[in-house]
């Protein structure tokens, strides 16, 4: 696309030059809207629980993918969304915002509907292909397109210009997690109903469970009444059909991808950028001003020297480590309420709850872009990041203790509580993406912070996959755990009863998804503790103990050497004076 008189060069930014009079503020809604898009991602774990249960649709069948498998989809896109926009950014500079918005648009929106087949045709590799790897691109691509272009229309109010797109990001699951919901309730369709256990004779073989019907053997799924009440349309428990029904999450998909690409197009179409030499009326830069915190420097460090000093990766470990702990939580998050909250106060931790929750995610996601952002020019920003360090520890070990006092004593003032600390934990998720560019050019100048800003995001694709990896194989361990402890509480001929096969073929009946905890408990001995909401606890602690080294690499950092000045190392780039 160099050539600006060929058949793409409607996208270049030759082309889209602002005429006199142009208002710039016809270009921030246009960020905004992009941003809002890709922002979306956020709302993944909306489609956890209909994905692991394609096949039953009303609770998962033993051909049904994993937690853990699923929970990766999310992981490839945050790895793809760090990448492309680590690589970018120069690309952005020589084509312009049209243009990469535009691919944004056919990757996200092609992303949606190549993961569409995936889900249709069982093939999970095409989910990891269209919304992990091409969809992650557009992620990447979207997040950085209007970055530049902002900063330029606005010299006089960066923050603000590039704060709207930025907390368009990290609000978009506010629109996309309704949204999500209610087109699933749209395209969900319940499977066949044979009737209630009692009424229905059931066999197990090789873990699976089977109903004679008129002569012909059918796989069922056995769903309790707390997984009907989990429906997007809530119905009966009992015996369901596998392969009939559909839980919707495909027709989701091709009407998001359809929807996204289409708003995409739209806000990529309307960009423009400023003419060269172009200021606000009136503006002129401001003077060099020295400033009292030690860390702030007013030299630059060129982009290919910052990453030769040991700041830049001591900020790639505190960014990697603040991300890490954040992403785990958001990746499942609606699957962790359920999990904690579900069994205990069924009465109020329901679909509807479990999606507003989810919303409120995306919505202190948002709030703290500007609020810790805000903070840290009064406090610093090295002080900011011990807050986030200092005060996330503290609420991790906390999430443990709410969820063992909500088993023992199920009240709602554990779940408010609970809600209070991870709500507060999104805060900071999100403050830190706000805050480290401006970390970086406090320590590394301005000349080249955006290059070194794409380049730190590495850190954002190496937590999007330490994350949901550390919370799901943790998860994963400690329900294996709990269903094995819990199976032999249970009176063996009641087990036996209940699922067709006895002790000894235990592990078979766990890996197809006959026993779970939830059936467990239904025949477990009265006064039985539900061990259903302690399974996040040591991912709770595991993420403390990544805030505690966070801690240490954030004590760690001081001001750059003057040997890795601009004007030592590439005196040819260095700023007039």
């Amino acid at each position: 696309m160099s050539n600006n008189s060929g058949p793409l060069s409607f996208l270049l930014k030759e082309r889209i030059v602002a005429k006199p009079g142009f208002n710039r503020w016809l270009v921030p809604p246009a960020s905004i809207a992009i941003h809002l898009c890709i922002g979306s991602v956020y709302a993944w774990s909306i489609f956890n629980a209909p994905l692991v249960r394609q096949h039953g649709v009303v609770t998962s069948a033993a051909d049904d993918w994993s937690l853990s498998s699923v929970v990766w989809i999310f992981s490839t896109a945050i790895v793809f969304l760090g990448l492309a926009a680590a690589f970018g950014g120069k690309w952005l500079e020589k084509v312009g915002p049209r243009a990469v918005g535009f691919l944004a648009a056919i990757l996200w929106g092609g992303g949606f509907l190549i993961g569409s087949l995936g889900i249709m045709f069982d093939q999970l590799w095409l989910l990891y292909l269209g919304y992990g790897a091409l969809g992650g691109c557009g992620l990447g691509l979207g997040y950085v397109s209007p970055v530049s272009t902002l900063i330029r229309w606005f010299p006089d109010r960066r923050g603000m210009a590039t704060g709207m797109a930025i907390m368009g990001f990290g609000g978009g699951a506010m629109i996309g997690a309704p949204l999500k919901t209610w087109l699933l309730s749209v395209f969900y369709e319940a499977p066949q109903y044979l009737g209630k256990v009692a009424d229905v004779s059931l066999i197990t073989e090789s873990g699976r469970r089977f109903a004679e019907v008129a002569g012909q053997k059918l796989e069922v799924v056995v769903a309790s009444a707390a997984d009907m009440a989990n429906m997007p349309i809530p119905g009966p428990e009992g015996v369901y059909v596998v392969n009939t029904g559909n839980t919707g999450v495909a027709g989701v998909f091709i009407t998001l991808g359809i929807v996204y690409f289409v708003i995409m197009t739209i806000a990529a179409f309307s960009y423009r950028v400023p003419p060269a030499g172009w200021a606000p009326e009136g503006w002129e830069p401001p003077k060099e001003s020295t400033s009292k915190n030690r860390l702030i420097s007013n030299n630059h460090v060129h982009i290919d020297q910052a990453i030769k000093t040991p700041q830049f990766y001591l900020l790639w470990v505190v960014l990697c480590l603040n991300v890490t702990a954040g992403i785990g939580v958001i990746g499942v998050a609606k699957t962790m309420m359920t999990e904690i909250f579900g069994t205990t106060l069924p009465n109020i931790v329901d679909t509807s709850f479990a999606a507003t929750y989810v919303l409120m995610i995306s919505v202190f996601n948002m709030v703290g872009r500007f609020l810790w952002a805000s903070t840290s020019d009064y406090i610093g920003r090295k002080n900011t990041f011990h807050c986030f360090f200092i005060l996330g520890m503290l609420l991790y070990i906390s999430i443990p203790f709410f969820a063992g006092q909500v088993s023992s004593n199920p009240s709602a003032v554990w779940l408010i509580l609970f809600c209070i600390a991870t709500m507060v934990i999104f805060t900071m998720y999100g403050g830190g993406f706000a805050t480290i560019p401006a970390y970086l050019a406090d320590i590394f100048g301005t000349l080249h912070v955006g290059g070194i800003h794409g380049r730190l995001l590495t850190a954002w694709s190496t937590a999007g996959v330490l994350g949901p990896f550390a919370i799901t194989h943790l998860r994963e361990q400690s329900l294996q755990g709990a269903i094995e402890t819990l199976a032999y509480k249970v009176d063996p001929a009641v087990f036996q009863q209940t699922f067709g096969a006895g002790l000894d073929q235990l592990s078979t009946l766990i890996a197809s998804n006959t026993v779970t905890l939830g059936r467990l408990m239904e025949i477990a001995p009265a006064g039985t503790i539900d061990p259903t909401p302690s399974l996040y606890n040591t991912t709770m602690y595991a993420m403390a103990a990544l805030l505690v080294v966070a801690l240490v690499a954030n004590m760690a950092i001081r001001k750059v050497s003057d040997k890795h000045h601009v004007e030592n190392t590439h005196p040819e780039e260095a700023p007039a004076s």
